[in-house]
Parts: structure tokens; C-alpha cells; sequence
């Protein structure tokens, strides 16, 4: 039975990566949470407790996080500072979590010879004209556009320098954006799901043109552990699922399955720098490891979100008021 540190596994993909795991294999699973505001424990309620366990930590505590590495087989590191506004109005989080939170992680990995797994996104690579028929691949350059992608960049780098100049045991996964179960209402998909549960019109940047590729947490997760297991170290591989929809459309079909009119939303500014399209090809994933995601229907998918995000109010409804507050406060 192998022995898995889950870095913010208490945050949305974390938590549903944890779930998935402990599911899908006989691993136990050790989490290291900070529990900033995107961190919830309710988010892993009624996991097994003879092979789980929670530590509330910073993954830049050196001395926490050699003690953790030591004790485990594999980490994989979910944790991050993943909210574009909030890096547009705040980068320093950014960059002591995603720069140096990693940094120590890798280090320690690197001191006590374990496998690392490094959890990053398809923004590092910049966007693509909406017209434009291609998608990012794993020789794609680096062209990020935010403090959040651009700190997810370098941590990016900093793993694949630690595999070349000191033979780290890692592999890098980039993602397509996750929606499902246990998502912070400050993200797009649960923000306008449960704005029209609250009797509020959804919001959408702009004319809602920018594309992005979707895919369920569920299927993020099944290609991480097939990763761990049969990628090759050293190797990046990017995951997506196929699921690209402009923001448009996504509203229109949240406001359908809730019974709306599709037009009942309203137009904010467009955010600085909002990257036009994220498209992701995961052959490699696919041809090489025989990964497929399950999920491959956007419109079930939705669908079953936002039934989740109807039957557990009681889990989002404490971050509601305060998410809404600080997007007033911009405008948005």
C-alpha cells in the first residue's frame, strides 16, 4: 500500500483527488493544508480514517514538510494560489506559494529520494486566437500572462530543473480548467450556479467570447494516478478531456438547466489580460499511458454539477456573501 502526501488537498481538485484516490486504490493518504480561504474540511468529510490523515500546514514550513516527505512514498502537489483576480490585485501570495511553497516540497523530495508528482495548468502556455485551429502540446512555449500563471510557470521550471540537475523522481501534469464537486464559489461555474439559486443574474466577462477547455475533477484525477503510475519521470503530460466551450455558452447552459431564460445574465468589464482560448491535446496522455477521461459530455457534466452544488448549500452558502462583497467592490 503505497503512501500518498496530498498537498492542498483541502482545496477543490486536492479534495476531489483524495476522494477519487482513496476510492480507486488501497493508498492511505496524508493531506497538508494550509486552510486559506479556498482550503475547506468539509470537503473531505466521510473519508476513511484508518487511511487518512490531516496535517494543517504551509507547504513553505521546511521543517513540517521534510518530516511529511520523509514519512511518505509519493507527493503530489495540488497546492497552489490559483485565482486570477485575486493575483491581479495581490501577487505576493502567489509567489511565496507557488515559487517558494514548491521549491521546499521538491527540495525535501529530492533530500529523502521520493516521487514527486507536480499538478500545474494549461495557462502557463499564454492563449490562442479564438480562430486559430491549434491546441497546446507538451513542446508548446511558455507565454503567461498573469502573476497566477506566470508563479505556476516558474514552478513548473523549477521542477524540471530539479529532475536534470539533481535527479529528482518527478513528473509535471498541466490541465485544462476542472469544474464539479467541492469549487470555491469565487470560480466561474460555481459563482453563476449559485447565483441563480440566490436569485441573482450570473455575470460574464466581456461578450463572453474567451474559450476555455473543460473537464470534471473526476477525470483530472483518473489521469494523475495513471500518471504516477506509468508516466515516464521526467515527462510532462497534458490532460484535458476534449470539453471546449466559450464563457457564453456556459452560462446559457447553466441558466437552461436551472430553468432560466438564456439571456438572464449581465455583462461586466472584461478582466486586464483575459486570455482568449485555452485548447489542450492530450494524445500523449492518451496514446502513451491509455488514459480516457469518462467524462466526455459537457452538458451531463454541468447538469450533475449543478444538482451537487443544489443538494450541499450547506458547503458553500459560509463562502457566499464574502466572494460576493470583494467582486461588488470590483465592479464585477
Amino acid at each position: 500500500m503505497q503512501k500518498l502526501l496530498v498537498t492542498g488537498g483541502a482545496g477543490f481538485i486536492g479534495s476531489n483527488f483524495v476522494h477519487y484516490a482513496l476510492a480507486n486504490t488501497d493508498s492511505s493518504i496524508t493531506v497538508l493544508d494550509k486552510l486559506t480561504y479556498a482550503g475547506n474540511l468539509a470537503s473531505l468529510q466521510g473519508l476513511p480514517e484508518d487511511r487518512f490523515t490531516f496535517v494543517q500546514g504551509d507547504i513553505c514550513d521546511n521543517g513540517l514538510v521534510d518530516t511529511l516527505v520523509q514519512e511518505t512514498d509519493v507527493v503530489v502537489h495540488y497546492a497552489a494560489e490559483s485565482h486570477n483576480d485575486n493575483s491581479l490585485h495581490d501577487p505576493r501570495p502567489f509567489l511565496d506559494t507557488n515559487i517558494i511553497g514548491t521549491y521546499t516540497l521538491i527540495e525535501a523530495a529530492r533530500k529523502h529520494g521520493k516521487r514527486f508528482h507536480h499538478i500545474s495548468t494549461d495557462e502557463v502556455y499564454g492563449d490562442l486566437e479564438l480562430d486559430d485551429p491549434e491546441r497546446f502540446t507538451e513542446s508548446t512555449p511558455y507565454n503567461p500572462s498573469s502573476p497566477y500563471s506566470s508563479t505556476k510557470a516558474g514552478s513548473d521550471l523549477l521542477v524540471r530543473a530539479w529532475v536534470r540537475s539533481f535527479g529528482l523522481q518527478a513528473t509535471i501534469s498541466n490541465c485544462s480548467n476542472n469544474y464539479g464537486p467541492y469549487q470555491h464559489v469565487e470560480k466561474f461555474i460555481p459563482r453563476q450556479i449559485t447565483n441563480v439559486i440566490d436569485g441573482i443574474r450570473p455575470k460574464l466577462y466581456g461578450a463572453g467570447e474567451n474559450v476555455r477547455d473543460w473537464i470534471h475533477a473526476n477525470d483530472h484525477s483518473s489521469a494523475v494516478l495513471t500518471i504516477i503510475e506509468k508516466g515516464e519521470i521526467g515527462q510532462t503530460y497534458l490532460i484535458g478531456a476534449d470539453g471546449e466551450k466559450n464563457n457564453k455558452e456556459v452560462v446559457e447552459l447553466i441558466l437552461k438547466h436551472m430553468g432560466q431564460p438564456a439571456d438572464a445574465y449581465d455583462q461586466v468589464i472584461d478582466r486586464p489580460g483575459h486570455d482568449l482560448r485555452y485548447a489542450i491535446d492530450s494524445s500523449r496522455l492518451r496514446t502513451e499511458l491509455g488514459w480516457e477521461p469518462k467524462f466526455s459530455n459537457f452538458d451531463q457534466g454541468i447538469e450533475a454539477t449543478i444538482a451537487w452544488y443544489r443538494e450541499n448549500e450547506a458547503w458553500w452558502r459560509p463562502q457566499k456573501a464574502e466572494t460576493e462583497a470583494k467582486y461588488k467592490v470590483q465592479g464585477q
